[in-house]
């Protein structure tokens, strides 16, 4: 096989930098565990149920042990097989067919055979002088290698997908309770419209409108109650088993993440740590072993056959020094004319490898990319969550005063409702936000590669 070498690194050597960005850490930082990562409890008896109970992580715990079970098999290929034999042989003959002739008088006139024989030996053993046995075990070792790293991206993407569906589902639990809030807010607007206008204050147009802002609020919560529940049943889907009530966050409330532990990386060098980007390098070795095994196939095929063991007409000889038997049976075959079959294999293989290179070329650029783009949200979420926070409380202030103008006829019940309706916009997008916050730092997370806790804990009940 050619003599492996890493493709260089196709993505630059440091992470963007610029307004949009954070700035570099001095130094890198190696990834914590998740259970480290994440501070909220609740969130990691959740992660904890999704690691021992989700299909889709038994899956690929399953394909380890049968790529693991292959390269045992391929590898057995290196080594002879001894197999083992006793026979025994029972028959009766007439003594005039052994002996060829007409039986002598005073004879018997049958001939009992009676054979006993105990061997062991090699059969078809092939020596591996050109190493295709060799570079096949490799390529299947290989693969054993690449089913472990597909098992450790899939425990970052299971977690991953458990800490969204979480959070998610917080933040419409959120929602819904500003929703409801908003529909008893407008609720006693419209009764104090209403009664201001049997009282000939206010017109019906105040009260139309005090009852549209009523109608939109119970819609919203509707709709809302019928997103948490889709959310409880897409977080469950994932766990793989129920989750308890006590396990559920409220809603969105405080960060469920350290964030002083993210991990972070100076060069784009890190990313080939990554469990996905370690895959495609694996799968790139065992192409690179099996153009080794198609070369192999230009040269002969070199076996061995023997064994050896004793022999006797008689059990009670069958142990002694003249029953011993053996052979000894080596063979050579080379392939004369294929028609161009080995040379097809090998470019094959060759083509094989090469499209192995650019998948595993593309799969750092994508981790770079993935790293790119959640850093630049990481640069600037800060300060939105900071900028929609006081949007939030001036909304808040605006709605209180024109409500108090309202009550006390400065004002008309429009501007009302247009501060009311601006208070509840930017409740909304204050919870989408800090989502966003959250979401992204558990990105982070996952594209720079996580952290990796001991592997009993996907197998745990599996």
């Amino acid at each position: 096989a050619p003599k492996y070498q890493r493709p260089a690194n196709p993505a630059p050597a440091s992470f963007p930098t610029g307004p949009a960005y954070p700035p570099a850490p001095s130094a890198d930082v190696a990834p914590v565990g998740w259970q480290d990562f994440f501070s909220d409890p609740k969130l990691k008896r959740v992660i904890a149920e999704a690691l021992a109970s989700n299909r889709d992580l038994r899956i690929a715990v399953a394909n380890i042990e049968a790529a693991r079970a292959q390269y045992h098999v391929q590898r057995a290929a290196l080594f002879p097989t001894l197999t083992a034999n006793a026979t025994a042989t029972y028959g009766q003959e007439p003594v005039s067919v052994v002996s060829g002739g007409a039986i002598s008088p005073g004879h018997a006139s049958v001939f009992n055979e009676r054979l006993y024989s105990l061997t062991a030996g090699v059969s078809n053993w092939q020596l591996d002088f050109f190493g295709k046995v060799r570079n096949l075990t490799k390529d299947a070792q290989e693969q054993y290698f690449a089913s472990q790293e597909a098992r450790d991206e899939a425990q970052l993407v299971l977690v991953d997908e458990v800490a969204t569906d979480y959070l998610t589902f917080a933040a419409d639990r959120s929602l819904l309770v500003i929703a409801q809030e908003t529909l008893t807010s407008s609720q006693d607007s419209l009764d104090l419209t209403q009664a201001r206008f049997n009282a000939g204050v206010a017109s019906a147009l105040d009260a139309e409108l005090a009852k549209t802002l009523v109608d939109q609020s119970r819609f919203a919560v509707a709709r809302l109650t019928t997103q948490v529940a889709q959310d409880r049943n897409a977080l469950e889907l994932v766990v793989g088993a129920p989750v308890s009530d006590t396990d559920l966050p409220p809603a969105q409330g405080a960060e469920v993440v350290v964030m002083d532990r993210l991990p972070a990386a100076v060069s784009s060098t890190a990313l080939l740590k990554r469990p996905d980007v370690l895959q495609a390098e694996h799968v790139l070795r065992g192409a690179n072993a099996n153009i080794g095994a198609a070369r192999a196939n230009f040269f002969p095929d070199i076996s061995l056959t023997g064994n050896g063991g004793l022999t006797s007409l008689a059990l009670s000889s069958l142990f002694k020094g003249a029953s011993a038997t053996w052979s000894f049976i080596p063979s050579v075959s080379q392939t004369i004319f294929d028609f161009g079959a080995n040379k097809g294999n090998l470019a094959f293989a060759k083509a094989q490898r090469d499209l192995d290179v650019a998948q595993y070329e593309k799969a750092v650029q994508t981790a770079f990319r993935e790293v790119a783009d959640a850093l630049a949200e990481r640069g600037t979420i800060d300060e939105q969550v900071a900028a929609q926070e006081a949007l939030t409380e001036a909304s808040r202030n605006s709605f209180d005063l024109s409500t108090a103008r309202y009550q006390k006829g400065a004002d008309t019940f429009l501007n009302v409702l247009i501060a009311q309706r601006t208070f509840y916009v930017a409740q909304q997008t204050l919870v989408t936000t800090r989502l966003a916050r959250s979401l992204n730092l558990v990105t982070l997370y996952g594209v720079l590669g996580g952290g990796l806790d001991a592997p009993q804990e996907a197998t745990k009940g599996g």
